[in-house]
C-alpha cells in the first residue's frame, strides 16, 4: 500500500514466480521463471487467466508460455519482457504482438520485430544502498570469474594503476580460474572473495574506487552497475549492450571502446563527483520511479479499455474470448445505430435479448424482435440500429481467426469515424 496500490499476488507450486495482476488502484509485481514444461506447471497459469475478469490488468514476468491463455478473458495483459529470449520464443511473442502489451527493461534489449508500449527500467531500492562519499581504495570486479566476463584483464589494470583489485565471484570455470586467476591472487594487491552476502555486497560496492565491467555479453541491463552507482561508486565499462542507458559517460562513470582503455580510464573515474552517481540513480532508476511508470501504464491501459467499450451509439461487455471466438453483450441507445461495415476475417451471429433491431444485411432491412437471431457472413456489409425509445440489447457471437478492431471496414458512419479513419 506504499503507493496506494493493493498487492494481489498469484503463486503456484512448481513455478518460481509471482503472477502480476491489478485491480482498480491495486497491483502486484512478479518474478521470472524458466519455461514450464509439465502440464502441472502450466495449469496454474491458465487458472490465473480464468480468474482475470474481475481485474483491470494482468501483469506477467514469465516467459511466453502464459500468452497461450491470452484470449481467455478480456483483461489487458502487460508482459515485462525477459532480458533474454530465444529466436524460437520470439516467434511466439510475435504471434501475440497485437494483443499483449510488451514492456522492455532497456532500449538495447528490444527486438525490432515486436511492438512495445513502454520501456521501464528496473529500479534500485535506495533504502538498501547508502551513499558513501569517500573515495574508495580498491578496484572492484563483481561477476563470475570466467573468460567471457573478462576477469583476467582486470588484474592487468590493477597492476598498471597500482590500485588493489578485489574479485568477487564464483570460479565456475575452474580451468580458466586455475590458469588465469589463481596464480595472481596474493591476498594483498589481488584478492578473491567467492561470494558476498547482501550486507557485505553493499559495503564492498560503496567502498570501491570504481566498479570495472570489462565484458560484453547479451545482457541488456547491468544490475551491479546500478547498485554501485546507488552507493556513489563510478563505473568503468565497455560502451556496449545498453550500458550508456545506465552510465552517463564523464558524469557517473567512464565508457571505453575496448578493454585496453580501462587502465587510462581509472584516474578519470577518480575525478568524478560521487554524489552525481547517486543522483543519476535517484532520478532514473529508483524503485519509486519504476512503480510510478508502471502505474501510469496501467492507468493508460484501463482508460483505453474503458474507451474501447464505450461508443457514441452505446456500449458493450465482453462475455467470452478465445482464439476461435469472441462473445459480446451489446447495448444500443434509443435512436442510435452502428456504422455500416463489414469484416474480412470473422462471421457474426446476433441474438436479440430485448428491444427491437433493424438490421441491414447486404442492403436489405430486416426487423428483429427479442428471441430472434440473424447470421452476418464474412465480408457482408451490415448494420444494426435501434429505432425505438428503449435500449436495444443483443448478443454478438464472433467466429473466425481474428477479432481485432482493425478488421472493421466502414462504408457509412453517423459519428464522423469514417473521415478520421481516412485521415
Amino acid at each position: 500500500m506504499k503507493h496506494g496500490i493493493d498487492v494481489v499476488p498469484f503463486a503456484a507450486d512448481g513455478l518460481n514466480a509471482w503472477r502480476m495482476s491489478w485491480k482498480r488502484d491495486s497491483a502486484v509485481l512478479g518474478g521470472k521463471s524458466s519455461t514450464p514444461t509439465k502440464l502441472s506447471e502450466r495449469l496454474p497459469v491458465s487458472e490465473v487467466f480464468e480468474q482475470g475478469d474481475p481485474f483491470d490488468i494482468l501483469h506477467i514476468y514469465l516467459d511466453c508460455v502464459p500468452l497461450a491463455c491470452l484470449r481467455t478473458n478480456g483483461t489487458p495483459v502487460v508482459v515485462t519482457m525477459p532480458r533474454f529470449f530465444s529466436p524460437d520464443s520470439l516467434s511466439d511473442y510475435k504471434h501475440f504482438n497485437t494483443q499483449a502489451h510488451y514492456v522492455a527493461v532497456s532500449e538495447a534489449g528490444k527486438s525490432c520485430e515486436l511492438d512495445y508500449v513502454a520501456t521501464i527500467h528496473p529500479g534500485v531500492d535506495l533504502q538498501r544502498f547508502h551513499f558513501q562519499a569517500g573515495q574508495g581504495k580498491y578496484l572492484l570486479f563483481m561477476e563470475s570469474l570466467t573468460e567471457a566476463k573478462g576477469a583476467a584483464p582486470c588484474i592487468d589494470v590493477a597492476r598498471e594503476t597500482g590500485l588493489p583489485l578485489l574479485l568477487v565471484g564464483d570460479d565456475e570455470d575452474r580451468e580458466y580460474f586455475d590458469r588465469c586467476i589463481r596464480p595472481n591472487i596474493d591476498g594483498d594487491s589481488i584478492l578473491h572473495l567467492k561470494r558476498a552476502e547482501p550486507g557485505m555486497r553493499k559495503k564492498l560496492l560503496g567502498g570501491a574506487y570504481a566498479l570495472i565491467q570489462p565484458f560484453c555479453n547479451t545482457d541488456p541491463f547491468k544490475f551491479t552497475a546500478m547498485d554501485a552507482l546507488a552507493c556513489g561508486t563510478p563505473v568503468i565499462a565497455l560502451n556496449r549492450e545498453g550500458v550508456s542507458e545506465i552510465v552517463e559517460d564523464g558524469v557517473s562513470g567512464i565508457l571505453v571502446e575496448n578493454p585496453e582503455e580501462i587502465a587510462d580510464a581509472v584516474p578519470k573515474a577518480g575525478q568524478l563527483d560521487r554524489s552525481q552517481c547517486r543522483r543519476r540513480i535517484e532520478a532514473r532508476f529508483s524503485t519509486d520511479r519504476m512503480v510510478q511508470d508502471y502505474r501510469e501504464l496501467y492507468e493508460k491501459l484501463v482508460r483505453q479499455k474503458e474507451g474501447e467499450k464505450c461508443r457514441p451509439w452505446g456500449f458493450y461487455e465482453i462475455l467470452s474470448e478465445a482464439p476461435n471466438h469472441k462473445v459480446k453483450r451489446i447495448t444500443v441507445y434509443p435512436g442510435q445505430r452502428l456504422s455500416y461495415q463489414r469484416h474480412q476475417r470473422r462471421t457474426e451471429h446476433w441474438y436479440v435479448i430485448n428491444g427491437r433491431a433493424v438490421v441491414n444485411r447486404g442492403g436489405r432491412n430486416i426487423d428483429l424482435m427479442a428471441g430472434q437471431a440473424i447470421e452476418i457472413p464474412v465480408r457482408t456489409w451490415h448494420r444494426i440500429g435501434n429505432p425505438d425509445p428503449e435500449e436495444l440489447c443483443f448478443i454478438e457471437v464472433q467466429t473466425g481467426d481474428y477479432f481485432g478492431e482493425d478488421d472493421i471496414e466502414r462504408l457509412e458512419d453517423d459519428y464522423g469515424r469514417l473521415q478520421s479513419e481516412r485521415g
